[in-house]
């Protein structure tokens, strides 16, 4: 992967496009750290895809190891399940 000032880059423009077309990578600089990365618009969605692909399997391994985990009981205080037949009887009876 090249490296290039901004200074270069900007001077290099149309160059650096054609180096980009044929698969090249280059790293644009600003004052010594790495500030942008010229990519085929192809080579990013390549990337992307492949990042969603990652993770997708990530959730899929997360959601497999829970299947094999048992629920913990239900526990609902006996003052809500008053609570909740309550509501139901009143529904039943139109009140």
């Amino acid at each position: 992967m090249t490296q290039l000032n901004l200074s270069e880059a900007r001077a290099r423009l149309t160059e650096l496009l054609d180096r980009v077309a044929d698969g090249e990578e280059i790293t644009i600089t600003r004052y010594g750290r790495p500030a942008a990365v010229l990519l085929r618009p192809d080579a990013v969605r390549t990337r992307r895809a492949e990042q969603t692909i990652g993770r997708a399997r990530q959730i899929g391994a997360l959601v497999a190891a829970a299947r094999e985990q048992p629920l913990p009981p239900a526990t609902v205080p006996a003052q809500r399940v008053d609570e909740l037949i309550e509501a139901v009887r009143s529904g039943r009876d139109g009140s």
